[in-house]
């Protein structure tokens, strides 16, 4: 008598998508009313203040369009690519090789590129970002095998260039005459909002163009690739503006030593944004081997879950910002919260269900966190220097994840649950850095306080 083995496939219910869908909206949609009661109302805020404040919604319409589309470009690679290597045989130790290299180009050259962003231009910078994907896409349409190593390393720097360039291309054409600032904050939740909705519509893409044909749709996100990137490259050069005011080399230098490097509160912004970047690299790493450890999961199903978790806490942002809460603080509570549920994951074996909850939770806390820092970096860093700062304070990250994933996937030296938990760690110190900068700020409010003098 033969015995049957049912096998079970865990998959996201469709009301954790209808909750994630309904929350947002609802967030979104009350908080206009919230703003009216509790916002306060003065002149200087009034748009007739502002006679070229049409220019702002204009510039942030063009500039959410552009960067939607280079997330749908960066989303397509990171979704079609694992199971490009799956498809041409690629194994487990080859896989680690290609890493390292895309982990490499972005510590030693990526590292680099923020400061050639600030002297040569951001929207250049920007421009070179859609021409390595369209490099990499007409790669992998011309080459019959191509060779893995090329396209990651194009991509590594293409990455390392979207964490940094959009976000300081944004801030100085705000920072121009005509535009408004308060519109500012409203960008950066934006970016982290639309950044997530268009990872998961790469997804939906990468999957209709591959079809249930491998054979003849293995190359099709390429070609998607491809026309997305001339589009992305047609649409900047039209409005390319070149006459965009830089630093020479010498000033910029000078500045750099004495604004970032002098500044113990770039430091410690720094410090947190490096310690974020490799928690979020170790788990989206590890996040896959974590739920299908022995167990099978519909991981597809799964990760568009979690950047809906993202989108939902970038919603939160408006909400904070508006309410008597100090920047510093919001940061301290998130970056626990995080190191707490990694904590978790790391030392504890639990049911994918509540894995998911988990990882929700994380996400949901770095839809909060990204555009908490922006505004941060809005506050201490000068916004000549901003992408020097972003990249530089990269590097320590990019160096820790080449020495675990050699130490993980050459010598065998660490496991899963330790890697988990050195990014749990750095969270911990994100959070103290932020609880120190709030300690830093609020001294050098009491320093610029004038003294009152009281009379008997």
């Amino acid at each position: 008598m033969g015995i049957v083995i049912e096998t079970f496939i865990w998959e996201p219910s469709s009301s954790v998508f209808i909750f994630i869908f309904f929350s947002s909206f609802l967030l979104l949609s009350l908080f206009p009313f919230y703003l009216s009661k509790h916002a306060p109302t003065t002149k200087s805020s009034s748009l007739s203040d502002h006679p070229f404040s049409s220019s702002s919604p204009r510039f942030q319409l063009y500039f959410l369009l552009l960067y939607s589309l280079a997330s749908v470009l960066d989303g397509l690679w990171l979704v079609y690519g694992e199971f490009e290597l799956v498809y041409y045989g690629i194994n487990k130790e080859d896989t680690v090789t290609f890493m390292l290299i895309g982990f490499g180009a972005a510590l030693f050259v990526g590292s680099l590129l923020g400061l050639v962003s600030d002297l040569i231009g951001r929207k250049k910078t920007c421009l070179v970002f859609f021409i390595l994907h369209l490099i990499v896409g007409i790669w992998k349409m011309v080459a019959p095998s191509p060779s893995f190593w090329v396209a990651n390393l194009c991509l590594s720097l293409a990455t390392s260039i979207f964490s940094f360039s959009f976000e300081t291309w944004a801030v100085v054409e705000h920072d121009k005459p005509g535009h408004r600032q308060d519109i500012l904050n409203e960008t950066f939740w934006l970016m982290t909002f639309f950044e997530s909705a268009s990872l998961i519509g790469s997804q939906v893409i990468g999957n209709w163009m591959v079809g249930g044909n491998l054979e003849k749709g293995i190359g099709s996100p390429s070609i998607a690739a491809t026309l997305l990137a001339i589009l992305g490259i047609a649409c900047m050069s039209r409005h390319y503006d070149g006459t965009t005011k830089i630093m020479t080399f010498k000033d910029y230098r000078m500045s750099f030593s004495v604004y970032i490097l002098g500044d113990r509160r770039i430091w410690l912004l720094a410090c947190a944004q490096a310690c974020l970047h490799f928690s979020i690299a170790v788990f989206w790493i590890l996040w896959a081997p974590t739920l299908a450890d022995g167990r099978e999961a519909f991981l597809g199903l799964i990760y568009p879950c979690l950047l809906g978790a993202r989108m939902l806490g970038s919603t939160v942002f408006p909400w904070l910002i508006n309410a008597s809460l100090r920047t510093e603080d919001c940061l301290t509570c998130a970056f626990v919260v995080q190191a707490l549920l990694l904590s978790i994951i790391a030392y504890d074996y639990e049911e994918i269900g509540v894995l998911v909850t988990q990882f929700s939770l994380y996400h949901a806390c770095i839809g909060l966190i990204l555009p908490l820092l922006a505004r941060l970096r809005t506050m201490y860093v000068p916004n000549e220097l901003r992408g020097g700062m972003i990249s530089l304070s990269l590097a320590p990250a990019n160096a820790a994840i080449l020495f675990i994933l050699m130490q993980r996937g050459y010598y065998r030296t660490i496991e899963n649950s330790t890697m988990i938990a050195f990014a749990a760690v750095g969270l911990f110190m994100a959070a103290g850095c932020m609880y120190v900068l709030k300690r830093e700020a609020f001294k050098e409010d009491m320093k610029e306080e004038p003294i009152s003098t009281f009379k008997d």
